[in-house]
């Protein structure tokens, strides 16, 4: 545990040992006016998880902040200081996920901006916050993705019916424009969209199209609240399965 803060010209640096939980990180972040991981708010879990995946939401990614990763590396026992060129950051992916037994991460340090305006890129995010603000503050855009986590049983509640999740590990599918077409012939012929504007696609670097996992799991027919026994899909996030007690 612990939590060091250096500044440094326009950046702040935070280093955050593994074993600080996520959400009071992000808090701390946005109480201190440091921007960069504002919408990674409500995320349950711990800062040495966070770079593995490159956790991400709401249109940020903690690899957009993360300086320096210091690891064990556990086939040399030596403790190594990686770059994010080192980590091999990419969509919900980094080097750590392929080689699962060989580091322990041991604290992560963030580049955050002081007084830096707050990430909204998001457009569900951005149409909760409302398109007159511009540049809206660090700490409504993080009320505002919780109470959207909330809506989507996303938070830890022990009232939400939902409550036992393993989460939202599905990811969101990146295509060639090529492909991403495709899936949209095969909607509009199957009967699952009316137009190709009902088909959620998202440009991305280099001609690439990201689709809705989402919209993808509804649109094969498996629903919110299906339940097979005690197991089943969220009553309000198709990418998320739950247990209902038993």
């Amino acid at each position: 545990r612990g939590v060091e803060v250096r500044c440094d010209g326009d950046r702040v640096w935070v280093t955050a040992q593994a074993g600080e939980e996520w959400d009071p990180l992000v808090a701390f972040s946005v109480s201190e006016g440091l921007a960069g991981i504002e919408c990674l708010s409500g995320i349950p879990g711990f800062v040495g998880a966070a770079p593995i995946q490159n956790v991400g939401a709401y249109g940020q990614e903690v690899a957009e902040t993360i300086a320096a990763v210091r690891v064990l590396d556990r086939e040399t026992l030596e403790v190594r200081q990686m770059t994010p060129q080192d980590c091999r950051f990419a969509y919900r992916d980094s080097l750590f996920k392929h080689s699962p037994d060989r580091f322990i991460v041991l604290a992560v340090t963030f580049a955050l901006r002081p007084g830096g305006s707050a990430s909204v890129r998001y457009p569900e995010l951005r149409e909760a916050i409302g398109a007159s603000r511009a540049a809206p503050p660090l700490a409504l855009v993080r009320e505002t993705v919780i109470a959207l986590r909330r809506r989507k049983s996303m938070v830890l509640d022990p009232t939400d019916e939902n409550r036992r999740s393993v989460g939202s590990f599905f990811l969101n599918p990146i295509l060639s424009s090529e492909q991403a077409g495709r899936v949209v012939e095969r909607a509009l012929s199957c009967g699952v969209a009316a137009s190709a504007s009902d088909v959620p696609q998202f440009p991305m670097d280099g001609g690439r199209v990201k689709l809705s996992s989402g919209w993808l799991i509804e649109s094969a027919g498996i629903r919110k609240g299906e339940r097979h026994g005690q197991v089943g899909i969220s009553s309000r996030h198709a990418l998320a399965l739950v247990h209902h007690g038993g």
